[in-house]
């Protein structure tokens, strides 16, 4: 078997300047199921409704309306990962969620989604948007960021039940279990030093 190339990651965050590479990064699915990183935004019928096509101009709006989206990862030019993170009042469907209601009244940001390319999984990419989002929400002020992986109690699971990411890949990247109100959904948290003086974050 050949030996893969170690990645050089870099990471930026989602504008309208870089969501061509959010496209081709999600492809015609819309990463999974025609999802576009909405399932957590909008109310569940809605979000079925508009599966697609839909969900991808709802995605959209919210690119050109400017506020803080996420951040993608790029292996040189090519863009082969994402991880969504806002504040968690930008997540309504966690708060309707009865295993990841609020743990306390800390107005933490939350990383709820990640996708990384077929070809790019198993690499360590999980852990390194992880710790970019902790960087982009420490600069837009965030006192902590949250996860919500799902814990397989070390049973391999396919991609597609690991959008929510793996206790692994947040333990690496500094995450701590603050709750866990069943047995295979902990809330992981990482503590963040904001910079003085709140600065939009220029990632690298």
């Amino acid at each position: 078997m050949a030996r893969r190339t170690a990645l050089r990651l870099t990471f930026r965050p989602l504008t309208e300047e870089s969501w061509p590479d959010l496209v081709e990064l999600f492809g015609e699915r819309g990463a999974c199921g025609g999802c576009w990183c909405m399932y957590w935004r909008l109310p569940r019928a809605q979000f079925e409704r508009q599966k697609g096509a839909g969900n991808r101009r709802a995605l959209q709006r919210l690119v050109a309306a400017g506020g803080p989206l996420g951040v993608i990862s790029y292996d040189g030019a090519r863009p082969v990962g994402w991880c969504a993170v806002a504040p968690r009042a930008d997540f309504p469907g966690l708060g309707r969620s009865r295993l990841l209601a609020p743990v306390d009244d800390e107005p933490v940001w939350s990383a709820p989604c990640l996708f990384v390319g077929r070809e790019h999984r198993r690499r360590g990419v999980s852990t390194s948007l992880l710790d970019a989002a902790a960087r982009f929400a420490a600069a837009h002020g965030a006192p902590a960021l949250e996860g919500y992986p799902v814990d397989s109690g070390g049973a391999e699971q396919p991609a597609a039940f690991v959008w929510t990411g793996t206790p692994g890949a947040f333990a690496k990247a500094g995450f701590v279990e603050v709750a866990r109100r069943s047995e295979r959904r902990p809330i992981v948290r990482r503590a963040l030093a904001a910079p003085r003086g709140r600065r939009k974050e220029e990632e690298r």
